[in-house]
């Protein structure tokens, strides 16, 4: 059986070595050191912490993909943020800027996140190849996105970045529309009390390290740290009420806290660094969770049937829809702060709701056009028998057949 597997031997490797072959040398060229604000280490390795520990396990929900799900996830982090390094030093030599490069670390790590959130919506579905070359992809058109909005449009860094849920979910779910949907039939996709316990420990990294994240950019530090611990806490509590109230037992429902208590935190950081009052952001939390887990149904019974849309780790409602209520409710914050000001108004609302209409058609756009192409027979897509299995990439000598 293991020698039906199909072999990567001929293009995971050198694709791998020839793309980290070019980062050295363009890191030669554009990478001399300086000298460094060290005060910034401590978010970078919050924001490092989130990345490798927190989504590295959040996603491990496949009782048979956990190999490939911490293993990919480290794999994608370290080269993807060489790429983000390099895409943000053209940017900033466009722009005529300058960054301490431990800055830009923290940026890359951030940017990240974009493709993340994008592989949980492929999570057992796209092999490698077509992950690392989404990678590569992604990374450009969202730094090509922010640096639109924040050139064109005037938005500060920190709300930019914020993007980087939306972008995430919605290129994830474009890019996912192209492949097959697996068999209703299957149980390969299913949860088990382990795999729901190791994905639970990742959502409680991601969960104690968010303030950090929203916070990293912001000038108001104090108040994004503020806005998104309570945005989080009234979330989590959210979601342990919700989840008992959906059940037909009227038991708790590990999918559901998994998912629902991260949400408040995506959907403050839009505006973590401007809210003035603690029971905003604790309404925004509230909001988010309910949307995470009622959208939930939604999505899979109304919305991704007619699309034939499969979204594995459920990004839509855990990451988008909690994304576009905290970029509705950045717009509704502006519009009460300058609600005196009724001359320029209009183009401050008018500026936001661009920014968010330029991030989301990018991301549905070049997410539909990477689908298409990486979906290719050169890129070795993989059968639909074969999704979510570990053994069709690793090694396991002890298995004489399946498992």
């Amino acid at each position: 059986m293991p020698s039906s597997y199909r072999n990567f031997r001929q293009s995971v490797p050198w694709l791998i070595l020839s793309l980290e072959a070019v980062l050295i040398a363009l890191f030669n060229i554009w990478f001399p050191y300086d000298g460094e604000l060290m005060k910034s280490y401590p978010a970078f390795q919050d924001v490092n912490h989130m990345m490798i520990f927190g989504f590295g396990f959040y996603l491990m929900f496949l009782k048979r993909y956990g190999f490939s799900t911490t293993g990919f996830n480290l794999l994608l982090i370290v080269l993807g943020v060489q790429c983000s390094m390099l895409i943000d030093t053209f940017l900033l030599l466009l722009q005529e800027k300058n960054k301490h490069h431990l800055e830009r670390l923290i940026e890359a790590a951030m940017s990240m996140t974009a493709v993340v959130i994008s592989t949980g919506a492929v999570l057992g579905k796209a092999n490698p190849v077509q992950l690392i070359l989404m990678t590569v992809l992604e990374l450009i058109v969202f730094h090509m996105s922010r640096w639109m909005n924040v050139t064109f449009l005037q938005v500060t860094d920190s709300i930019s970045m914020m993007h980087v849920h939306l972008f995430g979910a919605y290129f994830g779910l474009a890019f996912s529309s192209c492949f097959s949907e697996p068999s209703p039939r299957t149980d390969k996709n299913a949860r088990t009390p382990k795999s729901d316990l190791l994905s639970m420990l990742g959502t409680l990294f991601l969960w104690v390290f968010w303030p950090s994240f929203n916070s990293v950019l912001s000038d108001s530090k104090w108040r994004a740290i503020y806005n998104t611990y309570f945005g989080l806490a009234v979330s989590a509590v959210t979601a342990f009420a919700l989840s008992v109230l959906t059940t037909k037992d009227g038991k708790f429902r590990m999918s559901h806290i998994h998912s629902a208590v991260l949400a408040g935190g995506v959907a403050v950081g839009y505006a973590a660094h401007s809210i003035k009052y603690p029971w905003i952001a604790m309404v925004l939390g509230l909001l988010a969770s309910m949307i995470a887990i009622l959208g939930s149904y939604c999505s899979q019974r109304c919305l991704n049937p007619p699309l034939k849309l499969h979204d594995t780790s459920g990004v839509h409602f855990t990451f988008g829809m909690p994304a576009v209520l905290g970029a509705l409710a950045q717009v509704d914050l502006l519009i009460i702060k300058n609600w005196n000001n009724l001359s320029s108004l209009g183009y401050l609302v008018m500026i936001q709701v661009g920014a968010f209409c330029v991030t989301i058609s990018v991301a549905l756009l070049t997410g539909l056009i990477a689908g298409l192409i990486l979906n290719l027979r050169l890129f070795k897509t993989i059968p639909v028998s074969k999704y979510f299995e570990d053994q069709f990439y690793w090694e396991f000598p002890h298995l004489a057949v399946g498992f």
